[in-house]
């Protein structure tokens, strides 16, 4: 019977761990199943798209402000691997960090909303990433980040 009892426990073991890990597997990225992964993002100011990202190919066109000035409200919206924008879930937000803020920063309206104003700070080039982030706004991880795309002050 002891025999028997072992070949069970070693049966069942390894299935109660795998049901039990993915029991505990959270969606990393705030997305639920209705929802698609990011593959990229547009920025658009003024209804104009200024700037897109494309995890495969990188990015297309650049930001521009005058220094001493900030852009109008520049809105920032995920994309799926088709294009379509992707709805989000409550629990993520967006973050964008300005390589060197003596040039330029990125101010949002509402901390983590998706979107903000560009300020010139003073002439020169920086960088900016743009991070889908999940958690709580100011202490969440990133689930989606860009490559770095250009930022012009003149």
């Amino acid at each position: 019977m002891n025999i028997r009892i072992s070949k069970r426990l070693l049966v069942a073991l390894p299935l109660v761990g795998a049901l039990a890990l993915g029991a505990c597997e959270d969606d990393p990225t705030g997305l639920d199943e209705d929802h698609t992964e990011p593959a990229g993002l547009t920025i658009t100011l003024s209804g104009q798209t200024i700037a897109t990202y494309s995890a495969t190919t990188g990015w297309t066109g650049e930001l521009e402000v005058e220094a001493g000035t900030e852009t109008a409200h520049l809105d920032v919206t995920f994309l799926a691997e088709d294009g379509d924008a992707i709805e989000l879930d409550d629990d993520v937000y967006l973050e964008v960090d300005i390589e060197d803020e003596s040039i330029a920063e990125f101010e949002q309206d509402t901390p983590g909303e998706f979107g903000g104003h560009l300020h010139g700070v003073a002439a020169g080039e920086t960088d900016a990433t743009f991070m889908l982030m999940h958690g709580a706004v100011g202490t969440g991880h990133a689930d989606f980040v860009t490559t770095s795309v250009h930022v012009h002050v003149n």
